[in-house]
């Protein structure tokens, strides 16, 4: 038995707490924030996230995936508002499969619940994490609510402690790679309340997007019948955050570009001046581990931009992987273990970074484009001929546990062989022709 101290207790750090805890270690999570479950820490700042697979076969492995069933709402397909409000449903999936819309905070306390019905677990809240002595595994923190300075000695370390991660940067002063890449988008939630009697203004089953080529408004359901939406931005420019001064700015804006948006959005300009507007960034660092001490996972490891809804799921995979190596290994070679893990996980990570960058042009601008739409309908009909040779990348990502980096090999040579196929003369009355199934075929073979 190791005791292990986990700084940051959000959303895969109370997910590791769980599995370490049921390994018999003595887990206690250090988290900066006051304790969610008494106060809305996530208020006004929040995207909602998807459960995809992976993220499943981890609360699986972990024991708690009944008790996030009972918070999330299936979501099968995007829906594309056009500016006159025409809709468009696009399946994920030929067999109409579901990501699992959930609520951020609703996510975190159940978790951070589970965790602490355990004997072997504690959680400390309001402690924020002022250093790490990285060859002893002793963190400092600074008791927010008590004024106090404590030193916590522990066997290991875990940086689960997001973007700004004080692990990560004890470790970056020793030899130790680090970058960090703002996109010029930012981030504005706008939630939409539901309907008087409490049924949601939208098809809740959907994923629902405003695509506007350099922004976009999109809406994932609440079980409250309620929708977190996200305006997504540039901060400065033509079309920017930086234009919306006031609240005759704002109306303009919306009526122009999200209109069938305003007669559900009741309270626009107030959510809109009271949220606060965040900006996103992608982090890539090595090495993820010190010894057999120290280990970054989440987005200490791999901050990566929304755009895929993978950031979650591939902190909750960080852990399955972790817990599976334990398994291999036994729980007394760390040393193994985490070296193991940093090997599997950092080309991973640099993968769904690259490939949530991707899908970010695809949501915002592709998804309203007619050739798009006839890549997917091509795509869909290459799996239903050939579901052995054929996955699309947004499957394999979302409904596989095919490895990133090997799904975004994949998703590039798919470009290839489909910019082939889209340029055939005719190709959009042809389509579900014999001679493109062919001809797309014979690329996949060549």
């Amino acid at each position: 038995m190791k005791n292990i101290t986990i700084v940051g207790g959000g959303l895969v750090g109370s997910l590791l707490a769980v599995f370490l805890a049921k390994r018999g270690h003595k887990v206690n999570v250090y988290e900066r924030r006051p304790d969610p479950r008494k106060t809305d820490v996530y208020a006004g700042r929040s995207i909602n996230l998807v459960v995809s697979h992976r993220g499943w076969t981890a609360l699986r492995a972990a024991g708690v995936d009944k008790e996030v069933e009972r918070i999330v709402v299936p979501v099968y397909a995007r829906m594309t508002h056009d500016r006159d409000g025409k809709l468009t449903r696009l399946p994920y999936s030929i067999d109409e499969r579901a990501i699992h819309s959930v609520s951020r905070g609703e996510l975190n306390k159940l978790l951070l619940s589970e965790a602490e019905k355990m004997p072997n677990v504690a959680l400390h809240f309001g402690h924020r994490c002022t250093g790490v002595h990285l060859d002893t595994a002793t963190c400092s923190f600074h008791d927010e609510l008590e004024g106090d300075d404590v030193a916590v000695p522990a066997d290991l370390v875990f940086g689960a402690d997001g973007a700004p991660s004080a692990v990560r940067a004890e470790m970056a002063r020793g030899r130790f790679n680090f970058s960090q890449e703002f996109i010029e988008h930012d981030y504005k939630e706008i939630a939409f309340p539901p309907n008087p009697d409490g049924t949601p203004r939208m098809d809740p089953n959907c994923l629902h997007i405003w695509p506007r080529r350099y922004f976009m408004l999109m809406g994932l359901a609440n079980i409250d019948g309620g929708f977190t939406g996200t305006l997504f931005m540039p901060h400065a420019g033509e079309y920017s955050f930086d234009r919306i001064a006031d609240e005759k700015d704002l109306m303009r804006f919306f009526q122009e570009h999200f209109k069938d948006a305003i007669p559900m959005l009741p309270d626009l300009a107030e959510q809109y001046f009271r949220n606060p507007q965040s900006n996103l960034a992608i982090i890539r660092c090595s090495p993820w581990t010190h010894k057999d001490k120290v280990a970054l996972v989440g987005d200490a490891a791999h901050a990566i931009v929304p755009f895929y809804g993978e950031g979650m799921n591939a902190g909750y995979e960080d852990c399955k992987v972790l817990n599976d190596l334990l398994n291999a290994y036994g729980d007394d070679d760390w040393g193994t273990v985490l070296d193991a893990y940093g090997k599997a996980r950092k080309p991973n990570g640099d993968a769904i970074a690259d490939l949530s960058l991707r899908n970010f042009v695809e949501m915002r601008d592709l998804v309203a484009d007619p050739r798009f739409i006839l890549r997917k309908k091509i795509e869909g009909r290459l799996q239903h001929l050939h579901p052995d040779k054929w996955l699309p990348l947004y499957s394999q990502v979302k409904f596989t546990d095919i490895p990133y980096v090997e799904a975004l090999r994949e998703g590039q040579r798919h470009d290839r062989i489909m910019e082939q196929v889209l340029a055939m003369p005719g190709i959009a009355e042809k389509w579900e022709s014999e001679e493109v199934e062919k001809k797309a075929m014979e690329l996949m073979e060549g």
